[in-house]
């Protein structure tokens, strides 16, 4: 991120701003004055929650932001990811959406790489939907 930012945080919400995680004991806003890399807690995907390809790409780019002494690792992981699924998706959306982030994450953004990710998993979600019901009606027949 870059420039001057307000953030407000509520009562035990956790913030990741450089590697750091902070959490606050109050309602609180934090205004960041410089260049930082941050994400909210409410943004953060937990390992368990990552279950279906693009939360695992998500997972893996958020833990260069959040671990940056493993972001070289977590590069290495995101690469063989990212090959795999533009390999095997076949909607134009993700594979163009998988295109954008792999300039994004290229270009050290990271944080905009989650967002437009996210906006993904929607669509995942729905593709997914489609195929476990056919599945499902597969095993019913």
């Amino acid at each position: 991120m870059s420039g001057r930012l307000k953030l407000h945080l509520k009562a035990n919400e956790r913030i990741f701003i450089n590697g750091a995680v902070l959490r606050v004991d109050r309602k609180v806003a934090i205004e960041l004055l410089n260049d930082v890399v941050f994400l909210m807690e409410s943004h953060v995907l937990q390992q368990d929650d990552a279950t279906t390809p693009l939360r695992q790409l998500y997972f893996v780019v958020q833990a260069m932001l959040i671990e940056p002494l493993t972001r070289e690792l977590a590069l290495q992981i995101y690469s063989q990811q990212h090959k795999d699924l533009i390999l095997v998706f076949k909607n134009q959306d993700v594979l163009e959406g998988l295109i954008e982030v792999r300039q994004l994450v290229d270009c050290g953004k990271a944080f905009e790489a989650l967002k437009r990710i996210r906006l993904m998993f929607a669509i995942e979600d729905q593709l997914l939907g489609t195929a476990q019901l056919a599945e499902s009606t597969k095993a019913v027949a």
